[in-house]
């Protein structure tokens, strides 16, 4: 039998070439691998204030971008978190397994609180790691596709697993990561310091996945570039390094293959290049998500969610019944 993955994207703000390069890319190969289940986590967006009407086009919005990227309703399933509810009723019964000082080490919290101030931030998003690992738990997924950013979060939902399981016996399977080396984290292209952010302050920050050919080119002219004028790939270079990165990411061209394509060659060129590629890949992206329509999205995250809630259902029953609930 193949092993299960989960994994899902917040419907909230613009997502970007970093959210696909950096997950649902990945999300694509590997449903021809594994038996997949991805989620549009609405539960999550909530952890900071949303406008209702808003929300409900994110997320129409998020699971058209998962069809047009190519996960496919045959071998995939796709489903809105809320429509399944035994993921906030885990999340809590995790809330009483986790521990005040593993939440408040969550390093993600520090920086997503840091805009209105810790004090003013929702109980939510402090504990929104929790709940990311009942996601993961309810589905005894074996194996979750993440970026670098991510990786404290599938620890905690290990140690959570291993600490329910010890104290009432198996219940959850200890889920492995995986990442694919160059789409690790996807960095800003104002900033190669920080990830590229759908929440970000500068437009120039981001490749939003809806962006036209003009915006993209404004913005990779843009893009930070390190000193020097050579195109190479050296952690030393962390700006020219992150551009090198999508490139590579785009065209399945190696990170080795692009240096030696613009050896002799400047910024200008290599930038002007990178615009074509990202231009040539979301130019049919944006075609295939404006020809799906709102009541096939609806349809196919309907019957995703009828699909997976006979295993949620089935798994919340046995962690109830291990902890003394009666049933």
């Amino acid at each position: 039998m193949k092993k299960r993955i989960f994994s899902g994207v917040q419907p909230s703000g613009n997502l970007h070439l970093g959210n696909y390069l950096g997950a649902i890319k990945n999300w694509v190969k590997l449903q021809n691998e594994y038996e997949s289940i991805f989620c549009v986590v609405d539960l999550h967006a909530i952890t900071v204030p949303q406008d209702p009407e808003k929300l409900r086009k994110k997320i129409i919005e998020v699971a058209k971008i998962y069809l047009a990227a190519g996960i496919d309703p045959q071998k995939s399933t796709i489903f809105i978190q809320s429509h399944v509810p035994e993921h906030a009723e885990l999340a809590w019964i995790l809330n009483t397994v986790a521990k005040m000082g593993e939440m408040e080490r969550m390093t993600q919290f520090k920086d997503k609180s840091q805009k209105e101030g810790r004090e003013s931030a929702s109980v939510g998003l402090f504990d929104y790691p929790v709940l990311m690992a009942a996601d993961i738990l309810l589905y005894d997924t074996q194996v979750v596709p993440v970026g670098q950013d991510q990786l404290q979060h599938i620890e905690l939902t290990r140690t959570l697993a291993r600490r329910f399981n010890k104290s009432f016996g198996d219940t959850f399977i200890i889920p492995e990561y995986f990442i694919k080396e160059e789409g690790k984290l996807i960095m800003g292209l104002d900033d190669p310091s920080k990830k590229m952010s759908k929440s970000a302050k500068s437009e120039y920050n981001y490749i939003a996945l809806s962006d036209d050919e003009e915006t993209i080119r404004k913005k990779i002219k843009k893009a930070m570039t390190d000193s020097g004028s050579e195109i190479v790939y050296r952690d030393d270079k962390p700006a020219l390094k992150n551009l090198i990165n999508i490139y590579s990411l785009l065209t399945d061209r190696s990170t080795g293959n692009i240096e030696k394509m613009y050896a002799g060659k400047g910024y200008a060129d290599f930038k002007s290049d990178l615009a074509d590629v990202v231009i040539a890949f979301l130019r049919p992206f944006q075609e295939k998500m404006a020809k799906i329509s709102d009541e096939e999205v609806l349809d196919i995250l309907k019957k995703g969610a009828d699909k997976v809630r006979p295993i949620a259902s089935k798994k919340l029953s046995e962690v109830k019944d291990k902890i003394g609930f009666i049933i």
